[in-house]
C-alpha cells in the first residue's frame, strides 16, 4: 500500500509544519504531546486518499486531514478524562500529565483548532465542509452519550448498541471520506456513496475491535485482552451473548458482570466461554463480514477507476483482518 505510506508521510509532514509550540504552553503543550502520541492516522490519510480518488489534488486536502485528526484527538482527550482513563497509546492520558483543567481547555482548544483549518477553502467549499463537520461532530457527542448511559441502563439492546457505534465511531470515518469527495468537487452520487462506504467499514471495524478486546492475540493486539470485560461494557458480544443464551448462562452473565475481583483473569476465561458457547462469537465474526460485504457493495456504484476500487477494497479488507 505505498499510496497510503505516501499519504501518511505528507499528512504527516504537514501537521509536524503546522502544530507547534507557542505560549502559552500549557494549552499548546498537551495538543502537541497528543497529536505526538502516534496512531495509524487512517482519518485524515482517508480524507487524501478519497480527494485523489475523484480527480483533485491531495495536497489540497492537507488541511482538512489535519482538522479531522484534531478533532479525533481532541475527543479521545475528553474520552480519556470521563474514563478516568491513564494510560492512551501506551503513554500518560493528557489529563495524568497535567491536569483536568488543563486537558479540558487543550482539549476545547483543539476543536476550534479543527475548525480554524477550514477557513482557506473556497467559499462554497468551506460551507460544505463546515455543515458536514458540524453533524459528525454533534453525532459522535451523541455516541459518547449513548455510551455512558450504557453503562447504568439494564435496557440496550443490540439495534442501539449499532447505533451507538455508528454515531461514535463510523460516522467520523465516513466523513473522513466525504470530505475529500468535496474538496474534490465529485458528482452528489459519488459523494453519498464513499460516505455511506466509510459508515458499513465504521461499523464493521468497531464490531472487529469488540472481538478481538476478547478474543485478540495479546502479543498483537497492543493493549489488554478482556479490557471491555474487565469494565463491564456492553459490547456487540455481550448483549448478543444475552439474546442468544441459555435462562443459565444468562444469569450467570450477569452474576459475571456484577464481580469487580482484584485478578480479573478467571472472569475473563468464565465470560469468553459463554461468548462462545451461546454463538455470540461466530455471529460477531459474522457481523463483520456482514458490513464488510455491504461496504463493498456500495464500492462498486462508486463511479472510479479499477485502481481506486481496488486500494479502497483492500483498505477494507486489511481494516476487518487485523490483529490489533
Amino acid at each position: 500500500m505505498q499510496k497510503m505510506q505516501l499519504y501518511k508521510d505528507e499528512f504527516l509532514a504537514f501537521m509536524e509544519e503546522k502544530v507547534r509550540m507557542k505560549e502559552p504552553e500549557n494549552l499548546y503543550g498537551p495538543i502537541l504531546y497528543m497529536l505526538q502520541l502516534g496512531g495509524k492516522r487512517m482519518r485524515p490519510i482517508l480524507v487524501l486518499l478519497s480527494t485523489e480518488i475523484f480527480g483533485g489534488s491531495y495536497k489540497n486536502a492537507l488541511q482538512a486531514a489535519l482538522a479531522i485528526e484534531m478533532f479525533h484527538n481532541f475527543s479521545l482527550i475528553h474520552d480519556d478524562i470521563m474514563d478516568d482513563a491513564p494510560m492512551r497509546r501506551g503513554k500518560t492520558s493528557v489529563h495524568e500529565k497535567w491536569d483536568l483543567n488543563t486537558a479540558i481547555l487543550s482539549g476545547d482548544a483543539m476543536l476550534i483548532i479543527a475548525y480554524k483549518l477550514f477557513e482557506d477553502y473556497e467559499k462554497e467549499t468551506f460551507v460544505k465542509l463546515a455543515q458536514l463537520f458540524t453533524e459528525t461532530a454533534i453525532k459522535v457527542c451523541e455516541g459518547q452519550q449513548y455510551d455512558v448511559d450504557f453503562e447504568i441502563s439494564d435496557d440496550v439492546g443490540v439495534d442501539k448498541y449499532l447505533q451507538m457505534v455508528e454515531y461514535k465511531t463510523a460516522v467520523l470515518l465516513a466523513a473522513a471520506l466525504k470530505m475529500g469527495a468535496i474538496i474534490a468537487n465529485a458528482s452528489k452520487e459519488n459523494t453519498e456513496n464513499i460516505y455511506e462506504f466509510g459508515r458499513l467499514l465504521g461499523i464493521g471495524f468497531q464490531l472487529q475491535d469488540d472481538y478481538l478486546d476478547v478474543f485478540g492475540d495479546p502479543k498483537s493486539f497492543g493493549k489488554q485482552i478482556g479490557g471491555d470485560i474487565i469494565e463491564n461494557k456492553k459490547t456487540f458480544l455481550y448483549l448478543t451473548a444475552m439474546e442468544r443464551s441459555t435462562k443459565k448462562e444468562a444469569k450467570q452473565l450477569l452474576h459475571l458482570y456484577d464481580l469487580a475481583p482484584n485478578d480479573p483473569s478467571e472472569k475473563i476465561v468464565a465470560i469468553r466461554t459463554i461468548f462462545e458457547e451461546s454463538g455470540a462469537a461466530k455471529h460477531t465474526q459474522k457481523e463483520i463480514q456482514k458490513y464488510t460485504k455491504m461496504a463493498f457493495e456500495v464500492l462498486d456504484k462508486i463511479a472510479i477507476g479499477p485502481d481506486y476500487k481496488e486500494i479502497l477494497k483492500s483498505f477494507g479488507e486489511d481494516l476487518m483482518n487485523r490483529k490489533m
